[in-house]
């Protein structure tokens, strides 16, 4: 099989799926329109989001036999146009589901221990003790959105922190030692924190906004590592400033650019969040660890391996 990846991701995938007979190519700086020219001649296609596999580009992609990506997340795939067409999609959530729980957990711990804020005064020479006074994570509860991978790898991390774990998630019977499925109104009723953990999609897009955020019967903690448009922005600053949100911790805003790789720059509430003494911004990066670049690439090669090398 004929294999064209599209990102830089590790040598291992090149290595491995050529050393099993396949011919992988790589092209990383190509646009759409160029990719589009010449995926005709390819059965496999790895990429983790630089350019949109939408209907235009399957339509040109006559021999494409599965599309793989390197990452847990499908919304840069017509995944409904591809299962039609009878493509397989491979995707390895399994690779970074520990780097995502794990961030999760220390952007927890700094924002509510105001850890940053506090290391930044100091090395402007500002001491600020009672100021800088934490919170602790011992006795609340913390409800998680979406019990996939990332979600469950996060309730093994907080089980040792003296917390109750509750989820909500759209199938049933998914309670293990560590959480307890609960609807989302309870979920809304009882939680301390809430941290997603769902795909984009157009139930998932925009669900914490002004009538999920009232709906929520304490001030509470956000934290995103999902997608940024699974929350409204604009709804989110007004619940930091009116205190119904005691503090959020995103790794992805909703003004990221399809491909992850950019912000788009002038917006009033991105500005008010990187402003914000209450709020913890990363760039996309929970799941973005040495271990999990090289897991993500071996889960791929192995569904790969498992379902065409007999091919």
């Amino acid at each position: 099989m004929k294999i064209l990846q599209l990102d830089h991701n590790h040598p291992l995938i090149s290595a491995q799926l050529s050393a099993r007979g396949f011919v992988v190519e790589e092209d990383h700086t190509s646009c759409y329109d160029e990719v589009l020219s010449k995926i005709k001649n390819y059965e496999g296609v790895i990429l983790r989001s630089r350019i949109p596999i939408d209907a235009r580009f399957l339509d040109q992609a006559s021999h494409l036999k599965f599309i793989a990506r390197v990452g847990a997340g499908m919304e840069n795939i017509d995944v409904a146009k591809a299962e039609t067409l009878g493509i397989a999609l491979i995707n390895s959530p399994e690779g970074n589901r520990d780097a995502v729980a794990e961030q999760v957990l220390g952007s927890l711990l700094v924002l509510m221990n105001r850890l940053f804020i506090a290391s930044e005064e100091v090395k402007r020479g500002i001491w600020k003790r009672e100021e800088n006074r934490g919170d602790e994570l011992l006795g609340k509860t913390v409800g998680l959105i979406g019990y996939g991978h990332m979600g469950k790898a996060t309730a093994k991390r907080l089980s040792g922190f003296g917390v109750r774990v509750i989820f909500h998630d759209i199938l049933s019977g998914l309670s293990d030692a560590y959480a307890t499925q609960v609807p989302l109104e309870v979920l809304q009723a009882e939680a301390d924190v809430v941290s997603l953990h769902v795909p984009l999609t157009e139930k998932t897009h925009y669900m914490v906004d002004e009538a999920f955020i009232a709906k929520m019967r304490k001030p509470f903690y956000l934290v995103n590592t999902a997608r940024g448009k699974n929350v409204k922005t604009k709804d989110l600053v007004k619940a930091i400033e009116a205190g119904q949100i005691k503090g959020a911790a995103l790794d992805v805003l909703e003004f990221e650019k399809s491909s992850f790789e950019h912000l788009e720059a002038g917006q009033e509430e991105l500005h008010y969040l990187l402003q914000s003494d209450k709020v913890l911004v990363t760039p996309h990066i929970a799941g973005w660890t040495h271990q999990s670049k090289e897991k993500l690439a071996q889960v791929i090669v192995d569904k790969i391996l498992d379902r065409f090398s007999g091919v």
